[in-house]
């Protein structure tokens, strides 16, 4: 009987950012087909708090209160998605992503996320927004086609 050498591969971890989650739950959102299949099957997902923020604003903002709590329990129930904290290490990491891209449109959201990937070693970002994709983790979106 031959022995196993290496542990079974584990799936690499995905950054999950607003634009996926919007995609997801927004039927008439262009990359909708792709994130329905990627949800269907994830690998180990990671977000932050902050985006769970702005996904819970824009849905109430574009839709109403209804909407926004049905983002929150998605979330909730959403298995493996861990949800990464935003102290002040991930604060400052953030920051430091905005003064590293001055020229980009960058939201505090978003470079905390591009911190986290970097910190993290994540190698795969769900994304929509090609500013999640600016420290060469390459985006979903981009693979899709």
């Amino acid at each position: 009987m031959a022995r196993r050498t290496r542990a079974a591969a584990r799936p690499a971890r995905a950054y999950v950012d607003t634009s996926a989650f919007i995609a997801f739950l927004d039927k008439s959102d262009s990359h909708h087909p792709l994130f329905r299949r990627l949800f269907a099957d994830p690998p180990p997902l990671v977000t932050t708090a902050l985006v769970l923020a702005e996904g819970h604003a824009w849905f109430l903002k574009r839709f109403d209160r209804v909407r926004a709590l049905q983002f929150v329990a998605f979330v909730e129930l959403l298995r493996p998605l861990a949800v990464a904290p935003v102290g002040s290490g991930e604060h400052t990491g953030g920051v430091e992503m905005l003064r590293r891209f001055p020229d980009q449109d960058l939201t505090l959201a978003d470079a905390v996320g591009l911190h986290l990937m970097k910190s993290l070693a994540i190698r795969s970002c769900w994304s929509t927004d090609f500013h999640l994709g600016l420290t060469g983790v390459p985006l979903a979106v981009d693979r899709s086609g």
